[in-house]
């Protein structure tokens, strides 16, 4: 689809181990297959880019150009990732008004001159259309900047566009496909343009990996984050609810969404996180976070951040996928010889937490998208679920792969005093804190829990939709826990994810280990865009 550029994953014996590993390999067969040459940022982190703006190796408008230019050569033609929805008409201004600052010595922050894709289910008071990718939002443009938007202008970020995304953050029907969206079309993977991005961070995070940008922010509810990041060989961070805003994201679930930041390194989206923290009077969620979050979560980036540490092996995820299994199992070996201590875990949440989850999602989705939608004001292209639900079924494309199964089962709940609500949320909360997560990493002392975030991505499938095999997001998504992904190896030419979970807060303890492992590890590799498998 053409962009619219708007004014608008213990133990096993050693030699069956020997003898898995070899059946996966480190990273893509061919280097020289590792996409375009040419471009001046390839591969580069906020480190490089700050040291460049202050030696006067290139200025943040040269920066810029060079991201808009490989996004029109990469996302647009080429290997058309289709990752990118719209273009920020102001990306060059912005940069120019960031440069002259720097020309008077100031500097707003971290991020400054840094650019940045948001999901486009992230407010932009700008001349962006926020969509969730649904083309009964394509002209709508929100009253102010989303909490996200305005905490990383602060912090000197260049917001170069929105990014494409599963519609409606894949929760509208069944059989959907991660990456599709009515107003979007599809985003490949860029590791295998055939093999599907996961989602419903899709744009978000095959932008970061396909280097169109340095930093993505994504949104989850259950795997929104991980999953993609994982898919396409990045790191990704899905905070503890409460750490980062949701005020001015479309919403799913109240109790479980969350934005979070997706770069190509642990210690990018560390920089990241600090930018977007802080108590928000309009989230709630956030004032729990009051004495529990940091502005500079670098400080926690130790390469022996794992020794010492007593780390739970989560092992619902294995025993699904031989390869997947092989790159834990060498991930655990890598731990070990870190200094870590490996326990077995067979199992997290109660039996019927995923249940209260779904049933939750559809009682808090109608209450949060019509409160969405009449935050749009008087000129709001639709003022409630029913009538998207009708927009829908008299849109030419909306419906052509898959339905609104979700949406018309959410229209149907009634308000959020429902006694089957609030005993789905007690029953949740139950299951995946008290009974889930907080139970076992008592029980066993642990500092976090590992396990393989998910499988080599699928073909990408209109028809049948998505084809997940096994992941392990659930128990931080439902606990409202924070979990971090991070490359761990390659199956062929796709890349694999192991994910870092734990307790409420734990943010710092686990970007120790998660660090530690990735500068032990150095798993990531660039995609090439092949063709097919």
């Amino acid at each position: 689809m053409k962009i619219r550029n708007f004014s608008g994953l213990f133990s096993i014996r050693f030699t069956f181990y020997i003898f898995l590993l070899i059946s996966c390999r480190q990273g893509p067969a061919e280097p020289e297959r590792m996409g375009p040459d040419g471009f001046r940022f390839m591969e580069i982190d906020i480190e490089g880019l700050q040291e460049g703006y202050h030696a006067g190796d290139f200025t943040i408008r040269e920066v810029i150009e060079a991201y808009l230019g490989r996004i029109e050569k990469i996302d647009q033609h080429g290997p058309m990732l289709n990752s990118i929805i719209t273009i920020n008409p102001d990306a060059l201004s912005i940069a120019d008004g960031l440069d002259r600052e720097m020309v008077e010595g100031i500097t707003r922050g971290p991020l400054h001159g840094i650019p940045v894709v948001l999901k486009d289910n992230i407010d932009t008071h700008d001349k962006m259309p926020t969509t969730a990718g649904s083309r009964a939002l394509e002209n709508s443009f929100p009253l102010q900047d989303s909490y996200v938007a305005m905490k990383l202008r602060q912090a000197g970020a260049v917001i170069i566009g929105k990014a494409n995304l599963s519609e409606w953050a894949n929760f509208r029907g069944e059989l959907s496909t991660s990456g599709w969206s009515g107003a979007g079309g599809q985003t490949r993977n860029p590791y295998v343009l055939t093999r599907n991005p996961c989602g419903s961070s899709s744009g978000s995070s095959v932008s970061v990996s396909a280097n169109l940008t340095v930093l993505a922010i994504g949104t989850e509810t259950n795997g929104s984050i991980v999953c993609p990041s994982h898919a396409n060989g990045i790191v990704g961070i899905k905070p503890t609810v409460g750490l980062v805003s949701r005020s001015g994201v479309i919403p799913i679930s109240f109790t479980q969404d969350t934005p979070g930041p997706m770069a190509r390194t642990v210690r990018d989206a560390a920089i990241c996180l600090g930018a977007l923290t802080g108590a928000d009077p309009a989230d709630e969620k956030t004032l729990a976070s009051e004495g529990n979050y940091a502005t500079d979560y670098t400080q926690f980036l130790r390469e022996d951040g794992v020794k010492g540490k007593k780390i739970g092996l989560f092992k619902g995820p294995v025993g699904i996928n031989f390869k997947v299994d092989t790159l834990m199992y060498r991930a655990v070996a890598l731990l070990k010889s870190l200094g870590a201590e490996i326990v077995e875990i067979e199992s997290i949440a109660a039996e019927n937490t995923g249940g209260d989850s779904f049933e939750i999602m559809l009682y808090e989705y109608k209450d949060g998208l019509n409160k969405y939608f009449e935050s749009l004001g008087p000129e709001a292209p639709v003022s409630n679920v029913r009538e998207l639900i009708e927009f829908n079924r008299s849109d030419s494309v909306e419906l052509k792969y898959f339905n609104q199964q979700y949406l018309e089962m959410a229209e149907e709940k009634g308000d959020l005093t429902d006694a089957a609500y609030r005993e789905a949320l007690a029953g949740m909360m139950k299951g995946s804190r008290e009974e889930g997560i907080d139970r076992v990493m008592n029980e066993h002392d642990l500092d976090a829990i590992i396990a393989p975030t998910g499988g080599p991505a699928w073909m990408t499938d209109w028809i049948n939709g998505d084809s997940f095999h096994l992941g392990s997001s659930s128990p931080a998504a439902w606990a409202g826990y924070p979990n971090i992904t991070v490359p761990m190896g390659f199956i062929e030419e796709l890349p694999v994810g192991i994910s870092f979970f734990g307790k409420a807060w734990s943010e710092p303890v686990l970007l120790q280990i998660a660090y530690a492992y990735e500068q032990a590890s150095g798993y990531r590799a660039p995609p090439g865009f092949l063709e097919a498998d």
